[in-house]
């Protein structure tokens, strides 16, 4: 089928409000093809470029995250992390006129103080010149583990001098870091393996999830299409009983 016919087949049924991207095959592409991985990092950030374009010109759906770095990826080697940091950096800083003149918002999400102080620079810089944006609330999860928000909101729970009675799962949301955004209503995850990677724990309750043997470089505007075509075919009954 070609792009245009499953787009408009896309755009007739309901499209999620927020889809969440696992972004999973960027070494095994580069391996697979005899180059480095830092080429195949690049070809990964080349894909999500063209992603978030793809998303905001179509207007898709209006929250993307992107799942860039968890904090168990400070395992990797020292200069892979580098090379990363700075490939995202540079992205920040040459996207970030056509970002905001496309009215894109740009959030983070994660913990920001171990990383790089030029990239929380030019992050603070991108964040605050898109704040007033809506047109697609794009979040990049960097350094973030989903482990890790859970505690967060423990910790600001606790902060907050909150009692055990007081405290439901509607007032806990809202303590963690991703209050801003509404619950993923779709997660797709690249490169074949089928788990969350300490990705969304709490916010994936009830997200349809989806899984594409798919290297992330190779992910294209053609698969992100068959991936919302896939959940548009999928009932969400949040636990009731659908008749």
């Amino acid at each position: 089928m070609s792009l245009e016919k499953l787009l408009e087949e896309v755009r007739a049924r309901p499209l999620p409000r927020h889809v969440a991207l696992i972004m999973d095959g960027n070494g095994r592409w580069a391996k697979r093809k005899g180059l480095s991985r830092t080429e195949g990092h690049r070809q990964g950030a080349l894909a999500a470029e063209r992603l978030i374009r793809f998303v905001g010109r179509e207007k898709l759906v209006p929250y993307i995250t992107l799942f860039a770095f968890s904090t168990e990826n400070w395992n990797r080697p020292r200069e892979e992390i580098e090379f990363l940091f700075r490939l995202l950096e540079g992205f920040i800083r040459g996207k970030l006129k056509e970002l905001a003149e496309a009215g894109v918002r740009l959030r983070l999400l994660g913990d920001p103080r171990p990383l790089p102080t030029r990239l929380r620079a030019a992050i603070e810089e991108a964040v605050a010149a898109t704040a007033a944006n809506d047109a697609l609330h794009l979040t990049v999860a960097l350094n973030f583990g989903g482990r890790w928000a859970i505690l967060e909101g423990v910790r600001r729970a606790l902060a907050q001098g909150a009692s055990h009675e007081g405290l439901d799962e509607e007032s806990f949301s809202r303590l963690l870091p991703s209050a801003e955004l509404p619950e993923p209503d779709f997660i797709i995850r690249t490169g074949g393996h089928k788990r969350l990677s300490n990705f969304f724990l709490w916010e994936a309750a009830y997200a349809e999830l989806y899984f594409t043997p798919i290297l992330w470089p190779d992910f294209d505007e053609q698969a992100f299409l068959e991936a919302l075509r896939d959940y548009q075919g999928r009932t969400r009954n949040f636990g009731r009983v659908v008749t």
